[in-house]
């Protein structure tokens, strides 16, 4: 256990550290909806308030829904503990660790708000990627590590 919390507290410590103080830049800097173009055609900075899960699902379900997915983050972080006590390579407890730190990340949002800031906005020309955050580019490199070791390194 001693070798998954030098692992999982520094990594899930981080994440939760750059998505909260990013977030919080968007916040006092920018107002919402606004867009700052940071690389024309490609990646713009902007302030949107997710109050629903990944790609705005959930978003209109008002009190219930935010109770919801609350609910459904804590129930994902115990599962987390119990993977991370089955998993035995520092690949895999690194991949859970990102995944952790940022489910933190939104659930602290969550608590606090009652939504997500979300601000970086990647497109090509009009066709736009969902708005995302630090936390959710953590989850998503953490899920996607998690399948590689999974299922390509036996050993972890």
């Amino acid at each position: 256990m001693y070798k998954t919390a030098k692992i999982l507290l520094p990594t899930a410590a981080a994440i939760i550290i750059a998505d909260q103080a990013t977030k919080l830049a968007v916040v006092r800097y920018l107002y919402p909806l606004q867009i700052i173009e940071a690389i024309p055609g490609l990646f713009n900075l902007v302030y949107f308030k997710n109050t629903g899960a990944a790609f705005g699902i959930f978003a209109s379900g008002g009190t219930t829904s935010k109770l919801f997915l609350v609910a459904v983050t804590i129930a994902a972080l115990v599962v987390l503990g119990f993977l991370l006590k089955e998993t035995k390579g520092a690949g895999g407890t690194f991949a859970l660790s990102l995944i952790a730190g940022g489910a933190i990340g939104n659930l602290i949002d969550r608590l606090r708000f009652g939504s997500v800031v979300d601000f970086l906005d990647l497109h090509i020309g009009s066709l736009h990627w969902p708005a995302f955050n630090i936390a959710d580019s953590a989850i998503t490199v953490g899920v996607g590590l998690t399948v590689w070791f999974m299922y390509f390194k036996k050993d972890h």
